[in-house]
Parts: C-alpha cells; structure tokens; sequence
C-alpha cells in the first residue's frame, strides 16, 4: 500500500505546534535568568485552608419598574420602552456575572482557534475624530534644530528604533478582537509581548522570531507563531509581572477577576474575584517590586482595592471617587505614593501609610488634587517621582513630584504644587472604536532618562521625556490604524503598540 503523502495543513499544523513549544520553553528559561527560583517550602509550614465550594445559585430575575412611581402612562410608548431598556439591562448585567470563569484553567482547554495563532500551551511553555492619518506632528527637522546637543542625541537614538521587520503589523494578528491591554515580560534576552483584547483573549507574541523562507505552495508559512487564550469573559485591562517568580503574569479584567498565569506549568489560576452576587469591573492593576504578594487594583465604580494573594478573601476596598477611576499606579520606588486618575476630571495623589477614616469612609490620605476641564484617563508615575496623564482636553500633562521621597505620612500638598510642570497638546479624541489613550512610563531605563510612550492618532507613536521635550515620533511601513495601547520595556529601548484590530507594532 502507497503512504499517503501528508497534506500542506497538516504540515503546517505540526511545524506551529513544534515553533510553540520552543517559543514559551525558551520564555520560561530566559525569563529563569532573571530571578532565581524560589526555594520550596518546608514540610513543617502550616497548610493553606482551601475555599469552600461556591453555592451555585439560578440567576436573580431582573426587578422591573411599575409605570405609576416611574410617573408614567401604564399604555404609552415611553413606558414601554423604558421597561424594555431596564429588562435589557438587568438582562445583560446578569448574563455578565455568569460569564465570569471561577477556579483554575489548564491553558491547554482554552486555546483561542485560527489560522492567525499557533496551537497555544505549547508556545507558552518555552471613527477617529480630529485624526490626519500620516501626518507628522514632529519632523526630522525638529531634531536638526536642537541645541542642546545632549537631547539632540537622545532624539536621534530613539527616533532610530525601527519597526519589527519580518512580518507586517497586519500579519502579526496578537489577538482576535481590539487590543485592550498591553505588557512587556521583562526578560531582555528578547522583545516578548501580551496583549488583552475586549473580549478577555489573551494572546503572546516572541518578537525574535524570524520569517521562514517563502514556500511558493504555501503562502500560510508566512504567519507568525502567536499563541492565544480565552483567559477572561471580558475585557482584559492590565498585565503585571511578577518581581520575585518570572513565569508569573497577573491579568485583571472586566469581568471583575484577576487572574494568574504560570508560563511554566501552563496554568491560569483565579487569584481573586469578588463574591457571586457582585459586579465589580476592573479597570486596572499595579503591584509594587517591593511587596510582590500585594495587588492593588481600581474599579469603574470609583473604588481602588488592595489585595493580599496570600489570604484570600481579605481585600480591602477604599471610595475614592463617585466615579469611574479608568487608571492609576503606584510610584515604582516609594509605593506607598498612588496616583488616581477620574472621569471626575481629577488627577489625585494619595499616601497609603496613613489609612484615615472607619468602617465604610476607611480611605488612605488625599495629599493633593488637580483638576482639568474634562476627564483624566490615566495617571502614570516614573521612577523619577514625575506622573503623566492624558485627558479628554486634548493634553498629556506632566507633574513633577521629585521630591517625593522625603514626604512624611500624610504630607499636604499645596494647590500650587499640584499644578502640572509641563502641558503638551495632544489630540485624544478616540471615539467609540479606538482603545484610550494612556501614557506609559519605561519603569527601569538603563539610560537612566525618564521617558514615556503614548500613541498618536495620527497613527504614530509618541516618545517624551520627563520634561515634556518630545524625543521621537515612531513610524514604518504597513501601519493601517492608530496602535492606541502603546508601552515601554521596563528597561529596554522597546515599544509596543497594538491597535482596533489586534494587530501589533513593535520597535526595537
């Protein structure tokens, strides 16, 4: 009998299952460069209580209004309508609690399919308004002015960064709906991007990788290995890395969960959520270097929650706003500075050394406040002691706190020291179908310049530096859409930025 000679599919599938498990074995032993492993723990440790199993509870039927105390005609339309809006509501808010996935996920059961990602598990182990698309708002020219020969350096380095080569932003697909979310592992053996998506995909891209030669009867051998996961039921917000365990990457999301994954083991694990009957949706999430079992994270509905991994159940939920906190960080060298940024139009610094307040109005100590003329996105600290926000006013500003390490508990901020040292105009404008956009500060240079990245909606990405001075505009070839969620390598002279369509731009 003849062999049947294997199909190019098959082929193909089994040369992305091979490049997958190299991918994510090699992330997991560079990323073991960077900290040593932990040593085991000793027998004679006391033994962690598990959590009890969840009562499972049938949904809450939607409570609807009556007409007469909604001041209303039982029969006319309006009534009806409002009725209609109310039930769809109620509905969908409902339908989104369920979704929420509890407990442990084997990565390998919930591989996102496609053509545009690898086979997943295996990898991880080794419109726009005011926008002029491609047109530049900082020019060569620009950097041929400069005086200060110091700058005019730094602008020539960083405006050298070149986009990825071997494969087109539209053919690195990282995830399967708008890119949400990014972050940067920090291994700096190689460029390793995650990238959430609205929909709570999660998806991790190698960018050493380099393109295969062309096969004329297979122009799939092209596609980049990505490996993607359906981690969250919702929107992905924030990626965190471990300072102490490098195959650890904590993920928050909109459906009111953070998770964990273990790049070694291939494992997602639920690290927190909230109890059944409670929405909480998350809108970002930071943790200090110095205190790695600590999360911190802010909600939509105006609160910031501190969260110690090793007693579950024990979070405690601070007020902070009457509403939405879309960002906030923690200083990366004194952590017990936090920066809040509101829908409330505000930019607020806080001490969490001194938690005032009891019962309810618990809360940690507002130093000072800033307001703009419309919402604040996102307040983002440098190791530096600068914070940078972006707002719907069509400015990034930024504020100079330098001296905020000889702040004692509860230092008070005077108005004038809240005002912003430097105010860029910056056209902020999304819309509806483009991501925010929020500046993010490189959190470790190795040059030791404070710099930070937010996108374009020109479709570029801008670099700054500390003192508002712009140091680069980062462009190439193929960019179609505005890459909106723009971040830095905590230490590398890395960018990454990922647009509407789940399609990555990187500059190395």
């Amino acid at each position: 009998m003849v062999k049947e000679e294997m199909s190019a599919f098959e082929r193909k599938r089994l040369d992305n299952i091979a490049a997958n498990r190299a991918i994510l074995t090699d992330i997991s032993t560079t990323s073991k460069k960077i900290i040593p492993a932990a040593k085991p723990p000793t027998k004679s440790g006391p033994k962690r209580k598990s959590r009890a199993e969840p009562i499972k509870r049938e949904p809450t039927r939607p409570t609807r209004m009556s007409s007469r105390l909604a001041g209303l005609d039982a029969d006319s339309e309006t009534a009806k309508r409002k009725m209609e809006v109310q039930l769809e509501h109620e509905t969908e808010k409902a339908r989104a609690k369920r979704m929420r996935v509890n407990g442990d996920l084997n990565l390998g059961d919930i591989v996102v399919e496609g053509k545009k990602w690898g086979s997943g598990i295996d990898g991880l182990k080794g419109l726009v308004r005011g926008a002029e698309p491609g047109v530049r708002t900082f020019t060569e020219d620009d950097v041929k002015e400069t005086t200060d020969q110091s700058l005019k350096d730094l602008r020539h380095r960083m405006g050298a960064l070149e986009l990825y080569k071997h494969w087109m932003p539209n053919d690195i697909k990282i995830t399967p709906q708008r890119v949400y979310a990014l972050g940067f592992h920090p291994t700096e053996d190689k460029p390793i991007v995650f990238a959430g998506d609205k929909e709570g995909a999660m998806g991790v891209f190698d960018g050493s990788q380099t393109a295969p030669e062309a096969d004329d009867d297979d122009e799939s051998d092209a596609d980049p290995v990505i490996s993607a996961f359906k981690t969250h039921a919702r929107t992905i917000t924030s990626f965190v890395f471990s300072a102490t365990d490098s195959n650890a990457v904590y993920s928050s999301s909109y459906d009111s969960s953070i998770r964990k994954m273990d790049l070694e083991k291939g494992l997602s694990t639920q690290v927190f959520a909230p109890d059944d009957d409670e929405d909480l949706p998350i809108s970002a999430l930071d943790m200090a270097a110095a205190e790695p079992n600590i999360l911190y994270f802010s909600t939509l509905d105006g609160s910031v929650g501190r969260y110690d991994v090793r007693a579950p159940g024990g979070e405690e939920m601070w007020k902070l706003s009457d509403s939405k906190i879309g960002g906030f960080s923690l200083h990366p060298l004194q952590p017990h500075l936090m920066a809040t940024a509101s829908l409330d139009r505000t930019m607020k610094i806080w001490d969490l050394r001194k938690i005032v307040g009891k019962g309810d109005m618990r809360h940690p100590t507002l130093l000072g406040e800033h307001e703009s003329r419309l919402s604040v996105s996102h307040a983002s600290w440098s190791a530096g002691g600068q914070v940078a926000t972006s707002s719907y006013d069509d400015t990034v500003k930024i504020y100079n706190f330098s001296d905020a390490a000889a702040w004692t508990p509860g230092h008070d901020l005077a108005p004038k020291a809240m005002e912003p040292a430097q105010t860029i105009r910056h056209n902020n404008q999304t819309g509806r179908w483009v991501t925010i956009l929020k500046p993010q500060w490189q959190k470790r240079p190795n040059d030791g310049v404070q710099k930070f990245v937010i996108a374009n909606m020109n479709r570029f990405v801008d670099v700054f530096a500390s003192d508002g001075s712009q140091l680069a505009q980062l462009d190439g070839e193929g960019i179609t859409a505005v890459p909106a969620v723009a971040h830095f390598h905590p230490t590398m002279d890395w960018v990454a930025g990922g647009n509407g369509s789940g399609k990555l731009c990187l500059w190395t």
